[in-house]
C-alpha cells in the first residue's frame, strides 16, 4: 500500500532526559524516525524536554518543542499546529504512557489525531502484565506460572501459591523499574511495596522464576499488509535473572538450533500479528529452557527498544526509518533497502561476522549500591564491537569501555583465591566476564564456571580460548615471540599493549605494532552490508579485523580493505572525528550532539568527514551521518591504524569529551594534526598545576593550591593552602574521585584512593571556597574575536558539580560587575591558551571577586543546552572556526531568549535503594531537561532559590 496521503503533519512524542532504564537509544530512534517522514514530505513536529540530544535541534524537526512530557504540553501543541497523527513509538516507556494517558482524557479524539505505529488495545496487551500472560494463554503459547496482583496482601497470597523463586514485575516500567527477584519469604514485602510502587497503576505480575534458563530477543517489523520480517535475533550472554540492559548481548544467535530458532520466529510473528492493527516496530523476548528447548513468552514491546538501536547498527538496517515509513502506510516491499540501494527493505539481514554488545557501569559514583545484576537495570551506557569471530569482538568490546580494559582481562591487578573466585561468580556482578577469565587463568574447569554462571558451555570455551593463547604469549618476550603466535593473537582480539603486559619485558606497544606492519599483519577494513555480500552494499559503514598477512600485503593490503571502494572524491581531504564512547556519568549523549554537528559542518566545508566510535546508542553512529563511519573503540591502536590508512588532514578531539581529548597526546607525538586548540594548550588546561600556574602569570585570582604525588606531600600543601581543600587529579571528567575533605585524616585517605585508582597521576590540592556562587561561560575564539556563548549561574552553592547543579541562563544574580568580570577572564584565558574552537571556564565568586576553578578546552556538557536555549547552532560555527573556515567578526549573533532557560539535572537514585543521595564535587546525575521560565517570579525558580538560600546559610 502506497503511502497514506491524508497523514501530512505527525507529531513524534520523544522520551525525555537520560535516566537508567531509558538512555540516547530512544532518541538515535526518534531522530531517525523524523528524517524518515521529512523525506516523505510529512511534516514533523517533535516534543521533548532533553537538551543535551541531537533529537530536539532545530534542523531535525520541521518545529521542535522543548517542553515537559506532559498532557498539558501535548494540548498546547495540538492548539497550536494541525497534527493529523502521534507516533509515540520512538520515545520509549515514556512516550508510550504520555500517549496512553492522552488517549483515556480524550485528548487524541478532541483534536482528531490519529495514533500511528500502535495502538492503545496493543500498549494494554503489550504492557499490562495480567492481559499479556492471558493472551499468550489464548495463543497457545507457554508463559511461566504467575498471577497479577493489584494490592500487597493478595501479592503475598499468590507467591505462597507459586513457590519462591519468585519474579516481581510491575506493570507500565521500563528497564525493570520496581521490579526484582525474591528468592525467600524474608525478602518478599520490600520486593512486592517496591514493584507496586513503580507501577503507574499499581499492578505486579508475581511470576516463578526461571533462572537459568537462556534468553533471546528477537526485532520484528511488520506492515500494514501483515508481512513481518525478523530483522535480527540476540542472545544473551547472560542467563534468564539479568536484566537485558545489564547482559551482555552476542548477534547472530550463537546457541540456538535451528528447530528452536524456528519455534521462536513462527512464535514471534504470530504474536505481532495477533498484538493489534498497526504497522511498525516490535522486541519480543523468550527464555529457553538449555535442557530441553522448550520456550515462554517473557514479554513483547510494541515499539522500538534498546535493542532496536543495537540491531540497527548490528545489521546496518534502520529499523526505526522503516517502521516510520511503514507507520504512515508503506509496505516493506515497497521500501528500498537502504544499505544496498537497489533490493527491497522487504528481507531478513544474514551477518557474515560477531556483534557483541557489553553493558557500561557506573557503581563507582553510588557508594555503597548494590552491585548485583538483576531483574532492575542498573548500566549507565553500553558498547558494541565487531568482528570476524566473538573472541575478537569480546575483546574489542572490552577495549571499547572506558574502564583502562586493554583487552579481556585484569592485568597487573590481584586475583581472587580460586575457591572465592567460584562463588563470586555465582552471583551476578558487572565484572563477571572479566572474574570468569580470571577463574579459567586459575585452571577452574569449564563445568564449574557452567554450573556457577548458568552461562552457556559455548561461550566459557570462547573465553578458554583466549585464556589459553594467553598462557602460551606468556612463554615468550618480545624478541622471541613467534610470527604464528602474534598472528593468532591478533585474529582473536589481543591488543598491542595487552600482548605487552603479558609478556612484561618492557617491549612496547609501538615495537610489536611495527614487528607486525613488517608482517603485512595489520587491520583491514570489512563493510557491514546487511546480507553476507550477496548483494552489493553502498553503505559506508566499516570494521576492522585481520585477514592472514600474505592475502593483506598484497597491493600493501589496499585490495582487501573495502572502505577503499567508498572513499569521496573531495579536494580538501578527510577530517576524523573521535566519538565519546559509551554513555557513562559525566561524558553522556551532550557530546554526540557535538560530534553529529562536527560532522555536518565538516561536509559543508568540503571535506570528507569521518567518525570514529563504538557507542550504538547514538546518531553519530547512524550509517548516513558521516561520509564513512569507523564502527571501531575510541582506542589507540584502533584509531592509529584508522589515521595510517586514511591519512587524514587532521583529527578533531574537541567534541567527543574526554574520551577523545586523552587520546590528544599520542597523535601530537605522533605528528597528526590535531584541528582547533593544539595539545600543548589543551594539556595546560587539563594539568591542574600548570593551569594555575597560567592564572598566576596572567593575574586571575584561582583558590589556593599545591600539587602531589604522595600522601606526605599532600598533607604539607594542604597545610600550605588551609582546609577544607579539594582533592582531585588530573585529566578526569564528571568530578570522577574529587572529594572535599577537613583534615589530615580525610585527606590521606583520598589521596590513597586516588593513587590505588589512578597511579602516578599528578593530584591536585586547592583551597575549597565554601559559601559562595558558582558560575560558568560558554565561548568561542578563533584568534582573533572572542565570543561568550552564555553564562551560567549555578542555583546550587559551591560543592556540588556542575553537572548536578541547577543552572540558569543567562546570570540571574550575579552583578553586572561580576558579569563582566567572567568574560573579561575567559577572554584572557582563550588568548593565552591560543583556543580554536570551544571553551568552558567554571568561576567561584565570593564577596565581589571572581576566581577561577578551572577550564575545558573543548566543547562542555553545556553547549548543546545554550544553542538550544539561543537558538543559535554553535556547535557548526566553532566547527568551522576550528577548521579556519569562518571569523566570529563576519558572523552576527541573535539570541532568542524570553526570559530564563533552566538546565536541571536528572537523577536515578531509584535504581539505587539505600544509597547516599547527597550531592557533592563527583557528578551522580544522568541526564537533564530544560526549562523555560519568564521570569525570576516562576514558582519553580522560587523553590529551587529558596533551597539554596537554606543551604548558604548553613
Amino acid at each position: 500500500m502506497p503511502k497514506d496521503n491524508s497523514i501530512k503533519t505527525v507529531l513524534i512524542i520523544g522520551s525525555g532526559p537520560i535516566v537508567i532504564g531509558q538512555a540516547c537509544e530512544f532518541d538515535y530512534s526518534g531522530t531517525q524516525a523524523s528524517r524518515s517522514l521529512r523525506e516523505e514530505g510529512v511534516k514533523v513536529i517533535l516534543i521533548n524536554s532533553n537538551p543535551a540530544t541531537i533529537m530536539t535541534d532545530p534542523m531535525m524537526a520541521d518545529r521542535v518543542y522543548l517542553l515537559p512530557l506532559t498532557v498539558e504540553s501535548i494540548e498546547q501543541i495540538l492548539e497550536e499546529n494541525q497534527i493529523d497523527a502521534v507516533l509515540p513509538t520512538m520515545g520509549g516507556q515514556t512516550a508510550l504512557n504520555l500517549a496512553k494517558e492522552a488517549q483515556e482524557l480524550g485528548v487524541w479524539e478532541k483534536y482528531n489525531v490519529r495514533l500511528i505505529g500502535v495502538d492503545i488495545k496493543a500498549i494494554d496487551k503489550a504492557e499490562d502484565r495480567e492481559k499479556f500472560r492471558q493472551w499468550m494463554i489464548e495463543l497457545g503459547i507457554s508463559v511461566a506460572p504467575a498471577k497479577t496482583a493489584n494490592s500487597f496482601l493478595e501479592g503475598k497470597e499468590f507467591a505462597q501459591e507459586i513457590g519462591f523463586p519468585l519474579v516481581i514485575r510491575p506493570s507500565y516500567t521500563l528497564g525493570g523499574t520496581g521490579g526484582g527477584f525474591v528468592h525467600s519469604k524474608e525478602f518478599l514485602d520490600e520486593a512486592l511495596n517496591r514493584g507496586l510502587s513503580a507501577s503507574p497503576i499499581h499492578e505486579v505480575l508475581v511470576e516463578k522464576a526461571v533462572l537459568g534458563w537462556k534468553e533471546f530477543e528477537l526485532e520484528l517489523l511488520r506492515d500494514s499488509a501483515n508481512n513481518v520480517a525478523i530483522i535480527c535475533t540476540v542472545e544473551n550472554f547472560d542467563p534468564m535473572g539479568v536484566h537485558t540492559g545489564d547482559s551482555i548481548t552476542v548477534a547472530p544467535a550463537m546457541t540456538l538450533s535451528d528447530t528452536a530458532f524456528q519455534l521462536m520466529r513462527n512464535t514471534a510473528i504470530r504474536m505481532m500479528r495477533d498484538l493489534g492493527n498497526f504497522a511498525g516496530g516490535c522486541n519480543v523476548q523468550f527464555a529457553l529452557n538449555p535442557q530441553t528447548e522448550e520456550i515462554i513468552a517473557i514479554e513483547i514491546n510494541p515499539r522500538v527498544s534498546r535493542s532496536s538501536a543495537l540491531a540497527s547498527k548490528a545489521t546496518g538496517y534502520p529499523i526505526a526509518k522503516i517502521a516510520a515509513k511503514l507507520a504512515i502506510g508503506y509496505n516493506l516491499d515497497e521500501l528500498k533497502n537502504q544499505i544496498t540501494q537497489s533490493t527491497s527493505a522487504y528481507f531478513e539481514p544474514t551477518l557474515d561476522y560477531v556483534i557483541v554488545k557489553v553493558p557500561r557501569w557506573n557503581f563507582d559514583k553510588f557508594k555503597g549500591a548494590n552491585d548485583t545484576l538483576g531483574l532492575q537495570m542498573k548500566s549507565v551506557g553500553e558498547v558494541m564491537s565487531i568482528g570476524r569471530n566473538f573472541t575478537e569482538a569480546i575483546q574489542k568490546a572490552c577495549q571499547s569501555l572506558e574502564n583502562e580494559a586493554v583487552g579481556l582481562g585484569y592485568y597487573g591487578k590481584s586475583l581472587m583465591h580460586s575457591d572465592e573466585i567460584v562463588e563470586y561468580l555465582k552471583t551476578p556482578k558487572w565484572d563477571r566476564l572479566f572474574r570468569i577469565k580470571d577463574a579459567l587463568m586459575m585452571g577452574v574447569s569449564v563445568k564449574s564456571i557452567c554450573e556457577a554462571t548458568r552461562i552457556d558451555r559455548w561461550f566459557i570455551y570462547q573465553i578458554q580460548e583466549i585464556v589459553n593463547i594467553e598462557n602460551k604469549i606468556a612463554k615468550y618476550n618480545g624478541d622471541t615471540l613467534p610470527d604464528e603466535l602474534l598472528i593468532e593473537a591478533k585474529h582473536n582480539g589481543f591488543s598491542d599493549e595487552q600482548i605487552c603486559r603479558i609478556i612484561k619485558d618492557g617491549t612496547t606497544d609501538e615495537e610489536i605494532y611495527e614487528r607486525r606492519k613488517k608482517m603485512g599483519l595489520t587491520r583491514v577494513y570489512k563493510m557491514v552490508d546487511t546480507c553476507a555480500a550477496e548483494f552489493e552494499a553502498k553503505t559506508p559503514y566499516f570494521y576492522s579485523s585481520f585477514e592472514a598477512p600474505s592475502v593483506a600485503s598484497k597491493g600493501n593490503g589496499v585490495i582487501h580493505n573495502e572502505s577503499q571502494f567508498n572513499k569521496k572524491a573531495k579536494s580538501k581531504g578527510s577530517i576524523i572525528v573521535l566519538g565519546s564512547g559509551p554513555n557513562r556519568i559525566g561524558q553522556g549523549i551532550e557530546f554526540d550532539y557535538c560530534c553529529v554537528h562536527g560532522l555536518m559542518a565538516i561536509k559543508e566545508a568540503g571535506y570528507e568527514s569521518i567518525m570514529v566510535n563504538c557507542n550504538p546508542e547514538t546518531v553519530s553512529t547512524d550509517f548516513d551521518i558521516a561520509d564513512k563511519l569507523y564502527f571501531e573503540p575510541v582506542f589507540w591502536e584502533h584509531l592509529w591504524e584508522i589515521v595510517v590508512y586514511e591519512k587524514p588532514v587532521g583529527v578533531i578531539v574537541q567534541l567527543g569529551g574526554q574520551t577523545a581529548l586523552k587520546l590528544a597526546k599520542r597523535l601530537h607525538e605522533k605528528g597528526i594534526p590535531i584541528i582547533g586548540t593544539s595539545f600543548d594548550s589543551m594539556d595546560i588546561a587539563e594539568d591542574r598545576g600548570r593551569f594555575s600556574d597560567l592564572l598566576r602569570d596572567l593575574n586571575i585570582p584561582y583558590p589556593k593550591y599545591g600539587t602531589a604525588y604522595n600522601t606526605d606531600e599532600a598533607i604539607e600543601v594542604a597545610k600550605e593552602v588551609g582546609y577544607p581543600v579539594l582533592v582531585r587529579p588530573s585529566y578526569v571528567l564528571g568530578g570522577q574521585r574529587m572529594r572535599i575533605v577537613l583534615n589530615d585524616e580525610e585527606l590521606e585517605k583520598g589521596v590513597l584512593s586516588l593513587l590505588k585508582h589512578l597511579p602516578g597521576n599528578k593530584i591536585l590540592i586547592d583551597h575549597f571556597l565554601d559559601r559562595c556562587q558558582e558560575a560558568e561561560v560558554d565561548a568561542i575564539y578563533d584568534g582573533e574575536t572572542f565570543h561568550v556563548m552564555g553564562v551560567m549561574e549555578h542555583i546550587e552553592p559551591a560543592g556540588i558539580h556542575s553537572g548536578d547543579s541547577n543552572a540558569v541562563l543567562p546570570a540571574f544574580n550575579l552583578s553586572p560587575m561580576e558579569v563582566t568580570t567572567m568574560e573579561f577572564y575567559s577572554e584572557k584565558i582563550a588568548r593565552a591558551l591560543d583556543i580554536r574552537g570551544l571553551i568552558n571556564i567554571q568561576f567561584a565568586i565570593k564577596d565581589g571577586t571572581v576566581y577561577v576553578i578551572e577550564a575545558n578546552p573543548r566543547a562542555s556538557r553545556t553547549t548543546p543546552f545554550i544553542a538550544k536555549a539561543y537558538q543559535i547552532p554553535y556547535l557548526n560555527i566553532a566547527t568551522k572556526v576550528m577548521l579556519g573556515e569562518v571569523k566570529l567578526k563576519d558572523l552576527s549573533f541573535k539570541k532568542n531568549l524570553k526570559g530564563f532557560a533552566i538546565k536541571e539535572p536528572v537523577f536515578s537514585f531509584d535504581k539505587f535503594p539505600g544509597v547516599n543521595k547527597e550531592l557533592g564535587p563527583e557528578m551522580k546525575s544522568t541526564g537533564e531537561a530544560i526549562r523555560f521560565i519568564k521570569d525570576l517570579r516562576d514558582p519553580y525558580f522560587r523553590t529551587l532559590y529558596k533551597e539554596r538560600s537554606m543551604h548558604l546559610s548553613k
